[in-house]
């Protein structure tokens, strides 16, 4: 297992040290499962089920059925939507796979571009709408190991970005995981964009001013505009770790807590309470409240960041989380309320996700 996650480590050092964005395909990072954003998204060492081909898929072989699992979330006052749905299946008694789509998007965005006539005249009959929207489809597979409680995990992603019919690119990456229980421990690692995810972008001419629709942008009619060039058309994702540690605790007879520590880490310097210009930090920690399997409380706190304010001083941001959920015959309904008092620089948001098991069915 030692040589499995110096490997894993070498390789993040390795890709992440060439030049590449420090952010890139961000709505791969928000999370999945109002059960887990419940809990800060700490649980990349106990998640268990049909999420974990997002958290880490290394847990997907504590699967005893197949599980379809479906969220919503809406971001910035309804603007945004986002959206998961994800389906997994034991293969045998050692493996198991998943499939899952990610899309986040904004609809009905008002295009004027073409506001504005050759002749210069307004228009109004030329507002078009569009929509800018991420996808992202993951293959997930995992295995036992020979060593009693190892397993490991990895993702095959295809990422889908559109910017109506302005810009649009297609991205590839792997994500590799490992994930240990022993007794009442559980330990697991997630390591995204393990070969850094490649995005290789198609940006039109005319979306920086061709009135004429010749393909040639009127830099002569539209002034501001002379001196812009298009945008890069290759985007590299750099690697990110996620890893922490969980115990279990029997409260009675019908009552138990699960609770989890863990530390995400960008190999990039950003905002987070820890870093440098190689590395920056952050801790989560989150508790799962069960009474019979039936009604769980969720809490959680994370995304500690220095945010710097309008006096030049820097505060300490973080990000509290509050979820409920509750399961019968199963299917299982969560919900979560994300930055409670706004306390972090996001926006806070509600998310519900409901997880179905085929035993239903049965």
């Amino acid at each position: 297992m030692k040589k499995i996650i110096i490997a894993l480590l070498f390789l993040v050092v390795s890709f992440s040290s060439a030049q590449t964005r420090k952010y890139s395909n961000e709505f791969l990072n928000i999370g999945v499962d109002a059960g887990a954003l419940g809990m800060a998204n700490a649980v990349v060492a106990t998640s268990g089920d049909v999420n974990s081909g997002y958290w880490n898929p290394a847990g997907l072989i504590h699967l005893e059925d197949n599980q379809v699992s479906f969220m919503h979330a809406a971001y910035f006052a309804n603007i945004a939507n986002y959206d998961y749905l994800a389906f997994a299946m034991p293969l045998d008694e050692k493996s198991a796979i998943a499939l899952s789509l990610i899309r986040f998007g904004v609809d009905d965005i008002l295009d004027t571009t073409s506001l504005v006539d050759a002749d210069g005249n307004i228009d109004y009959t030329r507002i078009n709408l569009f929509s800018a929207a991420d996808y992202a489809f993951t293959f997930s597979y995992s295995r036992k190991l020979p060593i009693e409680g190892l397993s490991y995990g990895a993702n095959a992603k295809v990422i889908r970005r559109v910017i109506g019919d302005f810009a649009s690119s297609w991205g590839f990456g792997f994500d590799a995981a490992l994930q240990y229980q022993k007794n009442k421990w559980q330990f697991g690692i997630m390591v995204r964009d393990i070969t850094t995810t490649f995005n290789a972008w198609n940006v039109e001419d005319f979306a920086i001013g061709d009135l004429n629709g010749d393909g040639i942008p009127d830099e002569d009619q539209i002034p501001q505009i002379r001196d812009q060039e298009l945008p890069e058309t290759t985007e590299i994702t750099i690697p990110k770790l996620q890893f922490g540690a969980a115990r279990k605790f029997d409260l009675g007879k019908k009552f138990g807590l699960n609770t989890e520590l863990d530390m995400n880490v960008r190999f990039a310097e950003t905002n987070d309470i820890i870093s440098s210009s190689a590395i920056s930090i952050t801790p989560a920690f989150g508790f799962e409240l069960d009474y019979a399997k039936i009604v769980y409380l969720r809490g959680g706190v994370g995304n500690f960041q220095n945010i710097e304010q309008f006096d030049g001083s820097d505060n300490v941001g973080f990000q509290p989380n509050f979820g409920i959920g509750f399961q019968y015959r199963g299917i299982q309904v969560d919900y979560a309320l994300t930055d409670i008092g706004d306390q972090s620089a996001a926006i806070y948001s509600n998310v519900f996700s409901i997880k179905v098991d085929w035993s239903i069915f049965r």
